[in-house]
């Protein structure tokens, strides 16, 4: 049998008509941009029905909700790295893990609410920034005490607050949860402790304009403001364990620029 090349139109070169004209060849138009932008909505096609999978399955589930063994792993992480010894009778266990692996672990709140610089945190013989193994004091641990200038010359010196338990077990000295919520989402000083300067007058107890003396300064509170509920409960159940720091026991134990503070430092454990 004789083989008869094909054309497009799928008939034999010799069974096309007088008037049958060529028909014209198949060309690929497509060009390299063409390729790629076709391979990129393929791509992202495929990786959003991969994130839809993903986002249905149990696990990613559960993640989400933070119900899983990461979260658990968290919570044990932070119950081992307390640097202090940790009251738990009648407290969350799992919150006080949480917000000590938040405030230890992820934002180190030690190195502002210690006493001193933050290189001054850890004990005599233990200090990471000297290449020694890191041990932090726990006498000053979170006692506050930092002293970070002051905010204007010749204004308030802003100073780190004692954000340990008194002997209320209420921790930020006395502190009720709603409080603590209210302080950590607006920043509201509600302590009073440097009222604002009068109309054209500076001293070394106010705080000037354009600073809101009713406000928390220095503190990172706007970026803090952002922690979820469960953070806040969490950090909140964590500062309720940690031992009491009684701190200054008079006003005159304070260099002079911080003695006004005295009442933020002071806490009556007993």
């Amino acid at each position: 049998m004789a083989h008869h090349p094909r054309t497009n139109s799928g008939l034999p070169q010799q069974q096309r008509g007088p008037g049958t004209q060529k028909p014209p060849e198949w060309r690929n138009t497509m060009t390299p941009r063409s390729y790629v932008k076709s391979a990129s909505v393929v791509v992202t096609f495929a990786a959003i029905i991969l994130a839809g999978t993903l986002s249905s399955s149990p696990r990613m589930r559960a993640t989400d909700n933070g119900d899983d063994d990461s979260n658990e792993s968290r919570v044990q992480r932070g119950l081992d790295i307390a640097p202090v010894h940790l009251n738990l009778d009648g407290k969350n266990r799992a919150l006080v893990g949480l917000g000590s692996y938040i405030v230890n672990a992820h934002v180190p709140c030690n190195e502002c609410h210690g006493a001193g610089p933050a290189i001054n945190q850890f004990l005599t013989g233990q200090n990471p920034y000297f290449g020694q193994p890191a041990v932090i004091n726990p006498a000053a641990y979170f006692g506050g005490g930092r002293d970070f200038g002051a905010i204007a010359p010749g204004a308030a010196h802003i100073i780190s607050r004692n954000l340990t338990p008194d002997k209320t077990g209420l921790p930020v000295g006395g502190h009720t949860f709603a409080d603590f919520v209210q302080i950590m989402r607006t920043g509201a000083d509600l302590d009073n402790l440097h009222p604002a300067c009068p109309t054209g007058i500076v001293n070394g107890g106010c705080v000037p304009p354009p600073f809101r003396a009713d406000l928390l300064q220095t503190m990172p509170w706007p970026g803090l403001s952002h922690l979820t509920d469960h953070d806040l409960r969490a950090i909140y159940e964590y500062l309720s364990a940690i031992p009491c720091v009684a701190g200054p026991a008079k006003p005159s134990d304070l260099p002079p620029p911080l003695q006004y503070a005295f009442s933020v430092l002071h806490n009556d454990c007993f």
